[in-house]
Parts: structure tokens; sequence; C-alpha cells
């Protein structure tokens, strides 16, 4: 199946052709039309404009080129005829794939990848030494097995590139330049091994930011969400802050967090963080490891789901699987259901809350149902207690101590490895004591008023 946008209408940016792939038998997140749409976002927002789109269902991937011969004419004469400059693919294709396909295409045309995309997308958008980093150091080991061409359409695209990601390489670009294709691979080690000091150096700084949090006992909420979901808009909604919003994919790149004041007077520290998206590079994944600790180390995730999109469900379903990959599977999760304040229908809302376990429907941006979440974050972390068992080894004393002190004990059993604790626990502290429970996870309230997140 083929799709044409005639060119007459388009400004003069670089043009990409879109290419998605569906193999039988494997059935993704998205369905293969929307996640081609969700491509095509990722295209705006990385400052290119979408001239055209192809798909085929496969058996299996060409060996050689992922698509099938007969495809790989059929694009390269729509490309053509579209005066397309980049061939663009819906999945990350392996260094043969890329050689074997800009070859076939020859000069003219580039040949990237939605992980190429993303990479590209996040060098925009870091800001701050540490996110231009990580970008930098996912851009290498992404291109390091390949060492192609691909990277040269940054020079050209959004006025020849800039930003702050663009001078740690030193070339002048977002990331990564054409010139570095020049770079042998020791050199490339070399850089990849520096960054791989200096991102420890944050992380270790980080880790000594969060404890000194923890020792002021205010919970920390995390905003998570698919990218585009509302996070920042919700943020300034609660601590009346100026984090940055657009309406685009990966707007904020880079943590922040702000002191807010529940209801009754509670603290809490809630901390914005990158949108995820289905398909993730697993190089953002790893190179984000000092900024994604913020996800694993809160006291309660706020998931934010945009319930006016189509894909609702199946973008949560992506969120959930990455907090998994990073190991924040265990922290409890309150789900926000943002924009409803868009639904053409308002008993959509209600439908969606049925839909979402222990979720409250807000609207970020006119502020409807914000009583109510803060009434709920306030529940979760302080007014209500979720009855758990522990199994503590003396070597952490200061969780023996916390539990002695705020939360509420009725059993307590010393054996020669440690200290086993049954009672109950506030909200706000069972992510600590989560790794360590020794018991099925157990609810002492209603799921809308906190405890553990079902399963």
């Amino acid at each position: 199946m083929a799709k044409k946008t005639p060119e007459s209408t388009l400004p003069r940016r670089e043009r990409a052709y879109l290419v998605g792939v569906q193999l039988r038998g494997e059935d993704g997140l998205l369905p293969l039309e929307d996640s081609l749409s969700e491509l095509a976002l990722l295209a705006d927002t990385a400052g290119l404009v979408v001239v055209g789109q192809s798909t085929q269902k496969l058996d299996r991937p060409h060996s050689k080129t992922l698509i099938g011969p007969g495809k790989v004419e059929e694009i390269k004469s729509l490309a053509d005829e579209t005066l397309a400059d980049i061939i663009l693919f819906d999945e990350e294709l392996s260094p043969r794939h890329t050689r074997e396909l800009e070859a076939i295409f020859g000069e003219r045309l580039r040949i990237l990848d939605r992980t190429a995309l993303i990479l590209d997308i996040f060098a925009q958008h870091a800001n701050t030494r540490e996110g231009a980093l990580q970008v930098e150091l996912a851009q290498y080991e992404y291109r390091l097995p390949r060492l192609t061409r691909a990277w040269t359409h940054l020079a050209r695209q959004a006025g020849g590139g800039g930003g702050r990601a663009g001078g740690v390489g030193g070339v002048g670009l977002r990331g990564p330049g054409e010139t570095q294709l020049e770079v042998d691979r020791r050199d490339i080690d070399r850089r990849i091994s520096h960054l791989r000091q200096e991102l420890e150096k944050v992380r270790v700084h980080r880790q000594q930011y969060r404890v000194r949090r923890k020792r002021s006992n205010i919970p920390i909420v995390v905003l998570v969400g698919y990218t585009n979901a509302g996070k920042s808009t919700l943020l300034n909604r609660l601590a009346s802050a100026d984090v940055y919003v657009a309406d685009q994919l990966f707007a904020t790149l880079d943590p922040t967090t702000r002191r807010v004041e529940l209801p009754g007077g509670y603290p809490v520290l809630f901390t914005d963080t990158v949108g995820f998206i289905q398909k993730l590079p697993t190089t953002l994944v790893a190179a984000f490891r000092a900024t994604l600790e913020e996800i694993a180390e809160a006291d309660l995730l706020l998931h934010v789901v945009d319930v006016t999109h189509p894909n609702a469900q199946a973008q949560a379903t992506a969120v959930h699987q990455t907090l998994q990959e990073i190991e924040a599977g265990h922290i409890p999760v309150l789900t926000a259901l943002n924009k409803i304040d868009l639904l053409q229908q308002p008993q959509r809302a209600e439908e969606s809350l049925n839909a979402f376990p222990d979720a409250v429907a807000i609207s970020a941006t006119t502020g409807l149902g914000m009583p109510g979440l803060l009434k709920r974050l306030s529940q979760i972390l302080y007014e209500k207690y979720s009855p758990v068992t522990v199994r503590l080894p003396f070597r952490e004393g200061g969780l023996i101590a916390l539990f002695h002190n705020q939360g509420q004990v009725e059993r307590v059993e010393h054996d020669p490895g440690g200290v086993t604790l049954q009672g109950a626990l506030p909200g706000r502290l069972l992510a600590q004591f989560a790794p360590f429970a020794v018991l099925p996870k157990q609810e002492s309230t209603p799921p809308e008023a906190g405890g553990y997140p079902p399963g």
C-alpha cells in the first residue's frame, strides 16, 4: 500500500518518505497505520516534512533490506516522484540493512530509522550539560556499528543545527556530525568511554542529592507518561511553575522538580521527566540511566494519560513496559486521565475511569478535576496506611528505624540474618520497603486510597 502527498504545497524542508513493516504473527502495541502516524509526528518534531508513506506485511524480514526487493524498487520510484531526501523506516535497521539500502537508493537519498530520528529529537531538546552528554553517548553507541552517512541531514535541517547538545561533540551540530564519520572506531570508543565516566559523575551527584531529599522525609512523586500526554502542563498547574510546554513530542527532556503543598499542609516534591514512547531505543534507556533513576527512586508515580488519544490504552502499556525495564515496576501508581476538557462526549471520562485502575480525570490546562487529584495524592501519601510484611537485613538499620517511627508495627521477629516486621505503612513509604516485601501485596483500603498497585 502506498500514498503520496502533492509536493507543490509543501515548504522546502528536508523531505521524508516513511516506510512501515509488520511481520505476520507479531502485533505491535500500535496498529501499523497508527505507528506510522506517530512516526510522522516524530518527523515533524525533528524538522522534516513527510511527503508519502508505504507499508508492507511480511512473513519474515528480508535478510538484506528488511523489506522485499520489489517493495524497495517501488519506494525508490515513489521517493523520486515526491522529491524525498530521506527514506525513514519505522523500525530500527541493522547495520547490514542500512548498508544494503544505501547502496540501492544511491547518494541522493539517505536512510534513517526510528531510533536515529528519536536520537536527533533528543539532541535538539537537550538544554543542559547532562542532557547533552546523555544524548551524545546514545548517538555514538548507535552509530558505532554503522559508521554511515546517516547523520549528515543534521547539518541541513532546522537551520543547520545548534543548541548546547551540538557543542558537546565539537562539530557544531546537534550531536555527532558528518566529520565524525571519518573518525576511526578506536577514537569513538575513547569518546564513549569518556562520556560514560562523565555520566557516572552525574549519576553519583544525583544519588547524593536523592539521599538528601530522602532524609527530609518529603515524599517524591514523579510524573511519567507517554510523550505529549501533558506532564509539564500538569507540573505547571500544580506548582505554578514555568516548565517549557509545547504541542510536540519530547518537548521536555531534562527533569524538573518543584515543591507543592497538598491539602492539609502536607509537602510533596513533584518531578517531571522525559516522556516515553513505543519502541524507545535501548541506547537511550542506557544513556539516560542517571535521569531515569529519578523514576526508580520515587515514592509514587503519577502516570499522566492523554485520555483523548485513540491509542491511550496502548500508550499506557508502553509506559508500564518501560517502567518494568528500568526496574520501577514496584512503585505505587496513580493515573491522571488528562485533557478531559477536549472530550467531545463528557461521559467518555467516566468510561475511561473504569478502564484505568486507580485513576482520576483532570484537565491540566483548565484545572478541572485538580482538587480531586490533590486530595487523592494526600490520601495515598499521608492519610492511608497499607498492610505490609517485610524482612529487612540488619544493614538496613535506617529502614528498620523508619518503620518503627513512621509505621504501625504489629509483629517483630528477629533471626540471624535480619528482622521481619509486620504492620502498616503510609503510602509515601511503600516504595522504599517494596524490595523487602515477603508476602503477596495487599491493600488496606480500596484502590483509590493508595497502597500497592494491582499486580
